[in-house]
């Protein structure tokens, strides 16, 4: 990511998307509208008390378009410590889609969210990084939406 850092330091995670948000202001009219609706939301980053913080979801499922129309959803279940209900992030205009397993995690059940971070880039898209437990997604595409409680699949 390059604002949002969230790395695994000594038996335990360092979170910090400070220097994200300072530059949200200036990036925010550069990206599609479901990304800005998104990455914006007052909720996002506050980890210490918003159920719509992204921290702490668990993914729960990945769905790619069989068809040529460039789709992927992303479901993500609640921390029942901590949501009221689970995510799905619903992609359009998909260009790029990996997952990338830096190291595992032996004691974790599930890959959590640590934080995420939504750039625009050059095309009039964005990229959405999201960086877990054990892993990093990465969606490059046209737009996206977040709906909390969207789905059957991410109830409590």
């Amino acid at each position: 990511m390059k604002y949002v850092t969230a790395v695994w330091d000594d038996g335990g995670f360092f979170l910090d998307a400070g220097a994200y948000l300072a530059e949200l202001p200036r990036l925010r009219a550069d990206l599609p509208p479901g990304a800005r609706s998104f990455a914006t939301d007052p909720g996002h980053y506050d980890i210490a008390g918003a159920t719509r913080c992204v921290k702490d979801l668990e993914l729960a499922g990945v769905h790619l378009a069989t068809d040529k129309s460039g789709g992927l959803v992303l479901d993500f279940t609640p921390n029942k410590f901590k949501h009221d209900t689970g995510l799905r992030i619903s992609y359009s205009g998909v260009t790029r889609f990996s997952v990338d397993y830096d190291h595992s995690i032996d004691w974790m059940p599930a890959d959590a969210v640590l934080l995420d971070e939504i750039l625009p880039d050059e095309n009039g898209g964005c990229t959405h990084e999201i960086a877990l437990t054990d892993a990093t997604v990465l969606v490059r595409c046209g737009d996206l939406e977040a709906v909390w409680g969207g789905t059957d699949a991410v109830s409590p």
